[in-house]
């Protein structure tokens, strides 16, 4: 009895670690000026003000829900298929970072810029979840573009996420702003935001 109460707590654990994607080594420290760190409860306004992504679901939505995500991370894909379901109810911003690699910022800015984002999203998540690296894109990426990505993922640090994908919204009945990293189940996503069965 006692061995499993250590056991379960563990796996758990593990579970939780491995249902999200952790920062390389190559990826650079925030500079001095964007070190500051954002408190918890803070965390829904500072994403609404300088995050920058493409909008998908019910965009008339009162709830948005931000997800800051690497291109190159498959549990970011999983939880792009667990949030498909879920557009009818909330409107989600999805927020390219640059962590994983130099594929990472390519890929984050052609989605940013891809006339149907829905589309070009699911078809680059089923290239990562394949195991085929996802969508080629251009290393040409416009300044504001690659600054909007280097933004992100400097505010992503600020946050203390350590990996992807990290969700920022406000629970909608209780109203308070939540934070977690990892993928979830539809049902899962769904009942962490507060919106009641899928």
């Amino acid at each position: 009895m006692t061995i499993r109460r250590l056991i379960l707590p563990l796996v758990a654990t593990m579970a939780l670690g491995l249902a999200a994607c952790s920062k390389t080594d190559s990826t650079p420290a925030p500079s001095a000026e964007t070190a500051t760190a954002i408190a918890p409860a803070q965390a829904y306004e500072a994403v609404a003000a300088q995050a920058k992504g493409f909008t998908v679901g019910a965009l008339m939505s009162a709830h948005t829900v931000y997800v800051l995500f690497d291109p190159q991370c498959p549990h970011c894909g999983h939880l792009w298929n667990a949030a498909l379901p879920l557009l009818g109810k909330a409107k989600f911003v999805w927020v390219p970072v640059a962590i994983m690699g130099s594929k990472s910022m390519p890929q984050g800015a052609a989605l940013m810029q891809a006339a149907d984002p829905v589309a070009a999203m699911s078809a680059h998540e089923q290239s990562i979840l394949s195991g085929q690296g996802g969508m080629s894109a251009s290393s040409s990426i416009p300044d504001d573009v690659a600054a909007a990505i280097q933004t992100n993922t400097q505010l992503m640090d600020r946050l203390g996420a350590a990996s992807v994908p990290f969700i920022v919204a406000r629970h909608t009945r209780s109203g308070q702003v939540i934070t977690r990293a990892g993928a979830l189940s539809t049902e899962a996503l769904s009942e962490f935001l507060g919106l009641g069965q899928p």
